[in-house]
């Protein structure tokens, strides 16, 4: 049996980190001795460590923090199978998120490169923003709001309507992928900009998208998404290891 110290030292995290844990039920609960202090167990640092290597994560955005307190959720409760089986979707997701990250970077050097640079090309069809909504799947008011923040410049007909074309249909679905894999609009739109300049270069479109300028805010991991994403990754199959483990053990 473990106190309070000794198990958040084997766990490597704050005392307090073990009440709060036990508060929001990341852990079965605990006894306590005659003398009212809490005595842990060898399951309670389990539950630790699932709880610890899950929140390594350091991404927040969509699905992937949920997907991982779930995991955390269900080993509280002792119910490792479920455990287990999140576990494996979480891996599942990542690994879907880090594909879909790594597909963003090719499209967007697919782009600028001149022989395939989408603006060397005309198109008479043109499209509503709702129509075109409809073809990518998505909402005209998200288009819109890539517009007001700078991503995309939708040409005009001599009423006013914007006129979308293929080359903006284009141009709409590397920015979709992009957001898709999590990347701020603020690493989107220094790719943008530095468009012009990039194009038929061999400027390399990962350092672009993760090294923000000077004067942004770079609080956000989403500039750092392929390295958060490997790390995240090698965390869910420690889980997912740790969990085989564990009921196989228990068998």
């Amino acid at each position: 049996m473990y106190r309070t110290k000794e198990i958040a030292a084997l766990a490597g995290v704050h005392p307090n980190t073990v009440r709060i844990y036990e508060e929001w039920r990341y852990i079965s609960s605990v006894p306590r001795g005659e003398n009212g202090y809490r005595l842990y167990s060898d399951l309670h640092l389990f539950q630790l460590s699932i709880a610890r290597i899950a929140f390594r994560c350091e991404i927040v955005q969509g699905r992937i923090r949920a997907k991982a307190r779930a995991i955390i959720e269900a080993s509280g409760k002792e119910e490792f199978n479920q455990a287990l089986e999140l576990a494996q979707d979480y891996l599942s997701h990542l690994e879907i998120q880090y594909a879909r990250a790594l597909e963003a970077i090719e499209l967007s050097e697919l782009w600028m490169s001149e022989e395939h640079s989408i603006f060397n090309e005309t198109y008479t069809q043109t499209y509503t923003r709702s129509e075109v909504a409809q073809i990518l799947d998505l909402t005209p008011e998200a288009i819109r709001n890539w517009e007001r923040n700078g991503l995309l410049t939708v040409p005009r007909l001599p009423n006013g309507s914007r006129s979308y074309t293929e080359n903006e249909i284009r141009q709409l679905k590397i920015i979709r992928t992009l957001r898709a894999a999590h990347y701020s609009i603020s690493a989107i739109l220094r790719l943008m900009n530095k468009a012009a300049t990039m194009r038929g270069t061999t400027a390399i479109i990962k350092k672009v998208l993760e090294t923000p300028e000077d004067h942004e805010d770079i609080g956000s991991v989403t500039d750092r998404l392929t390295y958060s994403l490997e790390q995240a990754i090698e965390s869910a199959k420690e889980i997912v290891e740790l969990l085989e483990e564990k009921l196989r053990s228990n068998v």
